[in-house]
């Protein structure tokens, strides 16, 4: 026998696959990569399949989108070897409301949330079934940055959830701004915040919708940038923020739960959720103190160069180790309970 056919099998069943480019499947492909030679992993959208004979483990992200394979699992398993990956719509929406995303809750043997906020959002009856998982990405270097301006990138499929309508009346805000740029990264999953896209690009010269772009071409952009904006109104643990952290690039986030859980309570740059005025205002603090020379400056003048000191505290956070070994340790604690 071959050491891989001896190897457990594990399941990570995922409501996204390659052909979204979103979260779900980078956290899947990655956490497939993260187990390999300790497991056989496969990726499966639904459960069970023709494979499903051979599974020890199910890993499934998404309370109710993942909900049929989770209530699947669960009657041919008796709840053992089940986790549950919580995203923001989860938590912050559907666990309050939603019966099916409530029933994988009590079904799952532990819950897995991505910050250190999460466990607060769930219900005290399964509270003690949560673990906090970090999600990674390796560190880079950022690109050369020109002084000349400041560029700042929003990453995230255009959808209410992300609230692209605050940098569009942001955008519009700061149309007279020569000095300040403002990208805009991701695809259009709502026609009408496509067409608010494209019309505040007609309207903004400052402002470019790229629509979305592969990974390794975001990345690149998060380097290059001054900062990141996060704006969402519901997060579960944004990988782009930890792409930015890793990247020396400070993010300015609205102060949702699932921001703070990822940059920390006493993070400078929040501002409140769809609060066009506040983030405005962040953003030109952040080019006056671009602009400002010497380290002797006041600190409301270097709110640039703090927000980027945070960011590189935070980074250990994001390490492929760490999320490694915790993922590690959450499929042995499973395959123990079976």
């Amino acid at each position: 026998m071959s050491k891989a056919s001896s190897m457990p099998q594990v399941v990570i069943v995922s409501p996204a696959l390659r052909d979204a480019n979103n979260g779900n499947w980078q956290t899947a492909r990655r956490w497939q990569r993260h187990l390999a030679g300790v497991c056989r992993v496969r990726i499966s959208k639904t459960w069970p399949d023709e494979q499903a004979a051979g599974d020890a483990v199910m890993i499934a992200l998404h309370a109710r989108r993942s909900a049929e394979a989770i209530a699947a699992w669960s009657a041919a398993h008796a709840q053992r070897g089940l986790a549950v990956v919580l995203t923001g719509t989860d938590l912050y929406r559907d666990i309050v409301s939603d019966a099916a995303a409530q029933r994988s809750l009590r079904l799952a043997q532990a819950l897995v949330v991505l910050q250190e906020c999460a466990p607060q959002a769930l219900p005290e009856s399964v509270r003690g079934k949560a673990r906090v998982i970090f999600q990674s990405t390796t560190a880079r270097q950022p690109l050369a940055r020109s002084p000349r301006h400041l560029r700042a990138l929003m990453v995230g499929h255009l959808r209410e959830e992300k609230s692209p309508q605050t940098l569009f009346s942001a955008a519009r805000r700061l149309a007279g701004r020569r000095d300040m740029f403002i990208d805009h990264i991701g695809e259009a999953l709502d026609p009408a915040l496509g067409d608010a896209a494209r019309a505040t690009m007609a309207a903004v010269p400052n402002y470019r919708w790229l629509g979305g772009l592969p990974h390794e071409a975001v990345r690149r952009r998060i380097q290059r940038a001054h900062l990141l904006i996060h704006a969402s109104r519901l997060e579960g643990g944004a990988h782009v923020i930890m792409e930015a952290a890793t990247s020396s690039t400070p993010v300015l986030a609205s102060a949702v739960a699932g921001n703070i859980g990822m940059l920390g309570a006493d993070y400078a740059g929040y501002f409140p959720c769809d609060d066009v005025d506040a983030l405005v205002a962040l953003l030109l603090r952040c080019r006056e103190s671009d602009t400002t020379p010497g380290a002797d400056a006041a600190p409301d003048e270097n709110l640039l160069q703090r927000l980027t000191a945070q960011c590189r505290e935070r980074a250990p956070l994001f390490a492929p180790m760490r999320e490694r070994t915790e993922l590690r340790r959450l499929v042995d604690d499973l395959l123990g309970a079976n």
